[in-house]
C-alpha cells in the first residue's frame, strides 16, 4: 500500500514517484474534496476509484485488508504532504498491525507552494532562519499544552498557519499577544495552485477584516512574519568571501565577511547586556 502526497492542488505538482504509484495501483482511494480530479488521469482505466470523503478510517482499512488478501496494489492519495495533518500515522499503525507494508511518497506542501506563488523565501539572513508550521487551537483536534499560536509567535520568525481561517479573529489576537507588531506582513492563500486560487497580502492588524471581506473559510493558509517583506540582506552561500569544497574565497572579501560577522556579534552582545540591565533595574525598583 502506498500513501501518496498529491501536493496543494495542481496536478502537475505531483512528483514522478507519486504519479507512478497512482498509475500502478489497482485501487485508488482519494480525497475528492481536497485533491483535484486531474490527478486521477494517472490512474489505470481498470483501477477501482474510491472517494474517501464518504469513508471512515475503518472503511479505508477494510479496503487495505481486501487488497492484501487479493494481492492488489493500493494508492491512498492525500492532499499536500502526508507528514502534515493527513491522518497518516493512524493508517500506518493499523497497517503494521495487519502486516501490510506501507510506502509513503512525500508531496509538495501548501506552505512551500504559497511561498513560491508569493515570490518569497521564508528564511531570510538576519531576519528569520526558522519556519514554524502550526494551526490554531480550539478545533476538532485539541492542541497539546505549549503549542498555542501565541506561544510560537514569541519567536518572531516565519509562521505558516493552517486550518485556521474560520477563526481569523482569534488568530489575529494570538499573533498580536505573542509579540508580532500590527504591521507584520501576512500572505493569505485560498486554494493555492487551484484555478480558483486567491492570494492576498495584508498585515497582522488587518488579517481578520481581510479574511471576512473575502469570506474565506476552508482551504486557506496564512504565512506570517517579517521575512515576507524583508530585503537588503545577503546569504553567505554565494558571497565571494565564503568558501566550500568547490570554491575558494577571495581574501579581501573573506576579511570583510569576518569583520561584518564580528560587528553583528558585538551588537548582539550589547543588546543582551542592555536587556539584562533593564531586567535588573526593574527588579531593584520593584515592591519590597
Amino acid at each position: 500500500m502506498t500513501i501518496v502526497g498529491a501536493g496543494p492542488g495542481a496536478a502537475d505538482l505531483l512528483t514522478f514517484r507519486a504519479a507512478r504509484a497512482i498509475a500502478e495501483a489497482d485501487i485508488v482511494v482519494w480525497a475528492a474534496s481536497l485533491v483535484r480530479e486531474e490527478v486521477l488521469e494517472h490512474a489505470s482505466e481498470d483501477a477501482e476509484i474510491l472517494d474517501s470523503a464518504s469513508m471512515s478510517l475503518e472503511d479505508v482499512i477494510a479496503v487495505y485488508e481486501r487488497a492484501a488478501r487479493e494481492g492488489l496494489k493500493v494508492a491512498r492519495v492525500h492532499s499536500g504532504d502526508p507528514a502534515l495533518w493527513g491522518g497518516t500515522q493512524e493508517q500506518v499503525d493499523r497497517c503494521a498491525e495487519l502486516g501490510v507494508e506501507v510506502e509513503i511518497v512525500p508531496g509538495v506542501s501548501s506552505f512551500s507552494a504559497v511561498a513560491a506563488i508569493a515570490g518569497r523565501e521564508l528564511t531570510i539572513p538576519e531576519v528569520a532562519q526558522s519556519v514554524i508550521l502550526t494551526r490554531l487551537g480550539g478545533g476538532k483536534t485539541p492542541m497539546p499544552p505549549g503549542e498555542e499560536v501565541r506561544e510560537f509567535a514569541r519567536h518572531g520568525t516565519t509562521m505558516a498557519v493552517f486550518l485556521s481561517a474560520a477563526r481569523s479573529g482569534q488568530l489575529a489576537v494570538e499573533l498580536l499577544e505573542g509579540g508580532y507588531p500590527t504591521d507584520t506582513p501576512v500572505v493569505i492563500a485560498h486554494q493555492a495552485t487551484w484555478p480558483e486560487e486567491l492570494v492576498l497580502r495584508c498585515t497582522v492588524g488587518t488579517l481578520e477584516e481581510t479574511v471576512k471581506e473575502h469570506r474565506l473559510w476552508k482551504h486557506t493558509l496564512f504565512l506570517v512574519g517579517p521575512a515576507l517583506s524583508a530585503s537588503g540582506t545577503r546569504s553567505h552561500l554565494y558571497h565571494p568571501g565564503h568558501f566550500h569544497g568547490h570554491r575558494r574565497a577571495r581574501p579581501e572579501a573573506r576579511r570583510a565577511l569576518r569583520a561584518a560577522r564580528e560587528t553583528r556579534e558585538a551588537r548582539g552582545a550589547r543588546e543582551v547586556r542592555g536587556q539584562a540591565g533593564e531586567q535588573a533595574a526593574g527588579q531593584s525598583t520593584g515592591p519590597a
